[in-house]
């Protein structure tokens, strides 16, 4: 008998849990572009009765494991190195600290209210998994507004180095291809491919596109440049009818800045929490509560005959736990340094792991973003340089806010070899070639360079091959793998969650089957 593509797809669902299903929909082209609520974890209620579970850091992806694994009623102790919940994702405000693992450590001195998410910073609508925990958890949402046509794109060899605005430099980009499709029409060079009566439709089209006049000439419009807004009285609307040369945009070469959004997991809308992305661990961190043991960072990992033993230190202490099963969701930079007894192809993988090295470089100002270039939200791109500037989609029209002027790879342009001051000019520079005039309102700069935190040592894996990626989300033993590096929705929260509810389905299926075969009654051993 054969078996429909929905049918097939929920029992990927059920072996795999939410991410196998995700990326079977992708590989058959039928991933839709909306958000899917979680598979329900598959186990009976109770399943996790008399059983042990250690979560190794308190990062999004252990905090979902110990969530998920108490509702089934496992025992669950969450071990995390910091003193507080969500590794990467933190939002930095008055008083923090940002430590690296050399020892150099800067304090945030922000004007109260203000903050900056130093790790994720968005959730996208088709994330249903993590948008459904913050629904569960009850985290107030609001719109993360990821771009602004008003924002700038710039290349120091085009324009004089003058920016030219984002709506512009897309418009006059979608009039000029549109002028020359039109062209290619008319002139039968798409004869042989579109009928006569398509042919008509589509100029009809081009002319809305583009738009073109009635020549199907493109010479600008009101959606790309305009010289007088219009008003009261005498006041009308003057558009700018010179748009940006064709030959100009390609030497630019804007198409990244310009089309990033269009991405199915970056388009609007996006979303953040109210008051900062660490609202959602600390949500967590609320439900589990004493679950969650804080500086107790682990030292070893030895299996046993029972399980598992984990080492770890707290308050000066050396302290051990016992337990049935064990999750890792701790970064593979961090696993890689503690004491392990892994097979030697886990081991082989962890060690291997590359991680990339983004950094995030933020200012308190003024906003005069908002106030003189009538930008709220969204990102500016530039060709040369620290890159992009984003600005903060929080507290509109208050008097500060944070704005960040750098994020992305460390290696650019051998950044990570300057001096903190020297990163700090760069990324003020970047503002200035902007916003002439206001790149000395920026004052407190924080740096926050992934590879160099303390207890993270890197952003996100860089690519593991599909062997290691398979060995990756296999067990060793009784210690089982979570965390975004285990998902094919790498560096977001969306595949931390999802690679935890993985985890714990594998365990209670384990358990459920122990129980089945009568090996063990309330307890069960690895």
């Amino acid at each position: 008998m054969g078996i429909s593509r929905r049918d097939f797809l929920t029992r990927v669902g059920q072996a795999g849990g939410y991410s196998a299903a995700f990326t079977t929909m992708q590989a058959l082209g039928l991933l839709p572009m909306k958000a899917s609520a979680a598979i329900p974890i598959a186990a009976p209620a109770g399943v996790g009765k008399g059983v042990k579970l250690v979560v190794l850091g308190g990062g999004i992806g252990g905090l979902v494991t110990a969530y998920e694994a108490r509702k089934l009623g496992y025992d669950v102790t969450v071990l995390e190195a910091r003193h507080r919940p969500g590794g990467r994702n933190w939002s930095a405000k008055n008083g923090d600290v940002v430590e690296f693992i050399d020892g150099t450590k800067q304090t945030v001195t922000w004007s109260e209210g203000l903050y900056q998410n130093m790790g994720p910073a968005r959730l996208p609508s088709v994330h249903g998994t993590i948008l459904g925990y913050c629904r569960e958890l009850k985290v107030p949402l609001e719109v993360q507004i990821n771009t602004s046509r008003s924002s700038f794109l710039q290349n120091d060899t085009v324009n004089g180095g003058k920016p030219y605005v984002q709506r512009q430099a897309i418009n006059d980009t979608r009039g000029h291809v549109s002028e020359l499709l039109s062209k290619a029409i008319k002139g039968g060079a798409l004869d042989q491919d579109i009928t006569v009566e398509d042919r008509q439709r589509m100029i009809a089209f081009l002319r809305i596109y583009g738009p073109l006049d009635r020549t199907n000439v493109y010479k600008g419009s009101d959606r790309s440049s305009i010289k007088q807004y219009p008003g009261a009285g005498a006041q009308d609307m003057i558009v700018d009818n010179n748009p940006i040369p064709m030959h100009t945009l390609l030497d630019a070469n804007f198409w990244t800045g310009m089309l990033y959004e269009e991405a199915w997991d970056w388009q609007a809308t996006m979303m953040e929490p109210v008051g900062g992305m660490a609202q959602i661990p600390y949500a967590f961190a609320k439900s589990l509560g004493p679950i969650v043991k804080y500086d107790s960072p682990v030292t070893e990992i030895a299996k046993t005959g029972k399980g598992v033993k984990v080492t770890y230190t707290q308050g000066g202490a050396t302290k051990t736990i016992d337990a049935d099963y064990a999750v890792c969701a701790m970064p593979l930079t961090i696993l890689r340094k503690i004491k392990t007894d892994f097979e030697p192809e886990h081991k082989r993988v962890v060690e291997s792991a590359v991680y990339r090295n983004s950094y995030k470089l933020a200012w308190e100002s003024p906003r005069f973003w908002e106030t003189d270039f009538n930008i709220y939200g969204g990102l500016s791109f530039m060709a040369q340089g620290p890159n992009p500037v984003w600005y903060p989609s929080s507290n509109l029209m208050s008097e500060k806010g944070i704005i960040v002027s750098g994020y992305q790879d460390d290696s650019y342009e051998d950044f990570v070899s300057l001096s903190l001051d020297a990163k700090k000019a760069k990324s003020r520079a970047q503002v200035e070639k902007l916003h002439p005039g206001f790149g000395s309102k920026l004052e407190k700069p924080i740096y926050c360079g992934w590879r160099q935190v303390k207890w993270n040592e890197g952003s996100w894996i860089g690519g593991i091959p599909a062997k290691d990626y398979d060995i990756l989300t296999s067990p060793d033993g009784a210690v089982f793998f979570a965390g975004d590096h285990t998902s094919h929705v790498v560096g977001w929260q969306e595949g931390a969650a999802t690679s935890a509810r993985r985890a714990i389905q594998m365990i209670s299926d384990k358990v459920k089957a122990a129980r089945l075969s009568g090996e063990h009654s309330d307890t069960v051993t690895a």
